[in-house]
């Protein structure tokens, strides 16, 4: 039996324990709540966030806003998928136009440096798990040789109540480490206002070319890669007292 085969047959039983079919649920309903707040506020007119406009990320927030009616045409598409997840029938599809928004939201954090690449990691998690949920719906376009269809049922209708206690371990497992790999991936941030960004120079190995890093970012507006490149230039610059 080879890996795939084995992955399958792993699938088809998840397919029948009901553990399987609440965690899904969950990850509908959260993934569907994460658009709706947001969604919301670009059909109303209003920015998203209060990030200010120096912030690496305030600087694109703050361009969408001015897009016009394509910014309210986000919000529309996060509402509308927010529904498909949150109708069975139609889950599938929402997932699936769900992944390239989260994927793009996901990147983009990391990109700017922004604190939210913890719950957007996870939020892209959860939606893959859904994309694999329904494997068998989509496999058909996925480029590698399908199994024997016999060798599977079509649908398990056995419910099991066995708690599949290693894949939750793997799911808490998983979530701790994209918790304290985010706390130590990035050397330094610009938080969420320049209180936040000084404040965390408190810690700090260089405080005072962190605290340069903040005004390059807050107060002089210049890009994250050049207050990034003035930062690792002011470490090395004996401080004096």
């Amino acid at each position: 039996m080879n890996t795939l085969t084995r992955l399958e047959q792993f699938y088809y039983e998840a397919k029948g324990n009901k553990w399987f079919h609440y965690f899904t649920i969950f990850c509908r309903v959260a993934l569907a709540l994460g658009f709706i707040p947001s969604g919301i506020v670009k059909i109303m007119g209003e920015r998203f966030t209060a990030l200010p406009a120096n912030h690496p990320l305030g600087h694109y927030f703050d361009a969408l806003y001015q897009t016009g009616f394509y910014y309210t045409f986000i919000g529309v598409a996060q509402l509308a998928i927010a529904l498909l997840l949150s109708i069975p029938r139609t889950a599938l599809l929402g997932a699936i136009l769900y992944f390239p928004l989260i994927l793009n939201i996901c990147i983009l954090a990391y990109a700017t440096r922004f604190e939210g690449t913890r719950i957007t990691t996870l939020m892209l998690m959860a939606n893959i798990y859904l994309l694999c949920w329904d494997y068998q719906r989509i496999k058909h376009i996925l480029p590698f040789k399908q199994s024997n269809a016999e060798i599977f049922p079509t649908k398990n209708k056995t419910q099991s109540s066995k708690f599949p206690f290693a894949f939750f371990g793997g799911v808490f497992i998983t979530a701790a480490l994209v918790i304290v790999i985010n706390i130590f991936i990035f050397e330094i941030r610009p938080g969420n206002s320049l209180e936040e960004c000084t404040n965390g120079c408190k810690g700090s190995k260089y405080p005072k070319a962190c605290n340069e890093f903040c005004n390059c970012i807050y107060d002089q507006g210049k890009p994250l890669d050049s207050c990034l490149a003035e930062y690792q230039r002011a470490k090395h610059i004996p401080s004096t007292r």
